[in-house]
């Protein structure tokens, strides 16, 4: 299953420089990581965790369609 994630640096001061958010829209979870690569590890474990535990009670994990991002 290929997951779309948006990274995001870190600036609010609330995790040390260099952090940044990985956002998995497409399955309403978000998680943070030391750099690029910490931060995608971080997002990989944290949806094989929810994807196994979807799948272990049974639940159907609905296919990502197109993902489109933009700034405002």
């Amino acid at each position: 299953m290929n997951v779309p994630v948006l990274f995001e640096q870190i600036t609010d001061g609330s995790l040390p420089a260099g952090h940044f958010y990985a956002h998995m829209p497409s399955l309403g979870l978000t998680t943070h990581g030391f750099g690029l690569d910490g931060a995608r590890m971080a997002a990989l474990d944290l949806a094989s965790l929810w994807i196994g535990e979807k799948h272990a009670n049974g639940e159907r994990v609905a296919p990502t369609g197109e993902t489109l991002f933009s700034t405002l």
